[in-house]
């Protein structure tokens, strides 16, 4: 394997979120330890007649108290919304200054990028539906599409169909932060911020940004959205019980929790870190991509793409299989993720795979789609901090087919110098990023 030339370190100097179990790096941390679910009854829309009747909502929150101007974004859809207070909580951490007419932090905004892993924003349903319908022409048997287009341009919204475009999100990270550097915006399912990160890793080493806002916000708690994913048999329909719906490498898993949020990390070359004397969380050391090639929906069966991914990491990190402390698995719940990401694993791990701790926070958290890969990245980063492995709750009845140390239950005390995080997406998308303790060096 020819290691890749590299120019720049690459450290995080900041973390936000806004999730289902808080508004705050703190609140999630927090939630984390103690086990909370953030799963309950949907509340968003009136999903009664559904398979799956609740998700991981994001409750209680307002954008406007995370931002001095308003009025810029008052026409965002809830992914956007949960952006500006995720990037406002990490580029406070990171000390960069947000909404300022006098720039002070030492950072170039010419030299400040964004990249999120950022989906599609929600469909206005009734007005949609209504549009179809009226424009149907029964004696015809056919779509009149010029009324159709009548109906619509009168009643569709046109700022709202405006914040359908998954770039939106990193268009509101840039009015908050007069960001001018490279901006990227990709939307490869569930592994999606967890490639935003990489890529902006590799941005920074080959010196095309001294800083990189990454990460991702998502929200498909919608009927369309649910629709999608009950049609595909993805979701639980654990109805009568959904805080412990989420039951990752159980026998009694019957799919994931849908979830929404946002979580952003500021990424910076340790060069410019040093020279503004930021707090420096952690190094990102290694990135590994690849494709399954394989089914639309469906893992290979050997799990041949997220072996390939997590080797191409530690090979971008120069480390062995044997270096890694812990593993944020990708986790989802589902029948087939569990039991092939556990095939991965140990090809990759070999005789150390049943040795390494592997949780998965997606039993608490829900699937967040595109934000999940950078909010896993977080808890990485303060498993490194503080020394603590998150469990994977509701492990009750482990399946016995999958054997490796899924940390059940209760949060491990343990040293963890590098973590790798892995997310691995619909369409056989496979993202992987090494995280590792800074040594100040």
């Amino acid at each position: 394997m020819i290691k890749k030339e590299s120019k720049e370190r690459v450290v995080i100097t900041g973390m936000g979120i806004v999730c289902p179990l808080g508004h705050s790096v703190s609140e999630l941390w927090e939630s984390i330890l103690s086990g909370k679910s953030g799963m309950g009854k949907t509340t968003i829309f009136d999903a009664s007649t559904f398979p799956s009747q609740f998700g991981a909502e994001v409750k209680g929150y307002d954008f406007t108290k995370h931002t001095k101007r308003p009025e810029l974004h008052k026409d965002s859809n809830r992914a956007s919304g949960f952006v500006i207070g995720a990037t406002e909580e990490a580029c406070r951490g990171a000390g960069i200054d947000v909404e300022s007419e006098k720039i002070c932090d030492g950072i170039k905004r010419d030299r400040m990028g964004i990249y999120l892993g950022a989906g599609e924003g929600s469909v206005n349903n009734e007005v949609f539906f209504e549009s179809l319908v009226q424009a149907w022409d029964d004696s015809e048997r056919r779509m009149d599409w010029v009324k159709w287009a009548e109906v619509s341009l009168g009643k569709l919204d046109a700022m709202g169909e405006l914040e359908q475009e998954p770039n939106m999100p990193a268009c509101h990270i840039a009015m908050m932060t007069g960001a001018r550097g490279p901006v990227r915006s990709c939307l490869t399912a569930c592994a999606a911020s967890t490639q935003a990160v990489g890529e902006s890793m590799e941005i920074i080493r080959r010196g095309d940004a001294d800083v990189m806002i990454s990460g991702g916000a998502h929200s498909m708690i919608h009927p369309l959205g649910v629709t999608g994913f009950n049609r595909l048999t993805a979701l639980s329909s654990r109805n009568d019980s959904p805080q412990t719906a989420s039951r990752p490498f159980a026998a009694s898993r019957d799919g994931f929790v849908l979830g929404e949020g946002a979580a952003i990390v500021i990424l910076e070359s340790l060069s410019s870190a040093k020279r503004r004397g930021a707090k420096i969380l952690a190094e990102l050391t290694g990135y590994g991509s690849s494709s399954d090639a394989f089914r639309v929906t469906d893992m290979h069966e050997e799990g041949r793409g997220a072996k390939q991914a997590i080797e191409l990491a530690l090979a971008d990190a120069s480390i062995s299989y044997k270096d890694i402390d812990y593993i944020n698995t990708h986790g989802t719940s589902t029948r087939e993720n569990d039991s092939i990401e556990t095939k991965a694993i140990k090809a990759a791990f070999k005789e150390r795979a049943k040795k390494i701790p592997a949780s998965s926070v997606k039993s608490m958290l829900g699937h967040l789609i595109g934000a999940a890969g950078a909010a896993e990245l977080i808890t990485c980063v303060l498993a490194i901090r503080d020394g603590i492995i998150p469990a994977t709750m509701n492990l009750e009845d482990r399946d016995p087919q999958l054997d490796l140390d899924y940390v059940p239950n209760e949060p491990r005390k343990c040293k963890v110098d590098i973590a790798i995080n892995e997310s691995f997406g619909f369409g056989g998308q496979n993202n992987v990023v090494i995280i590792k303790r800074y040594e100040g060096k």
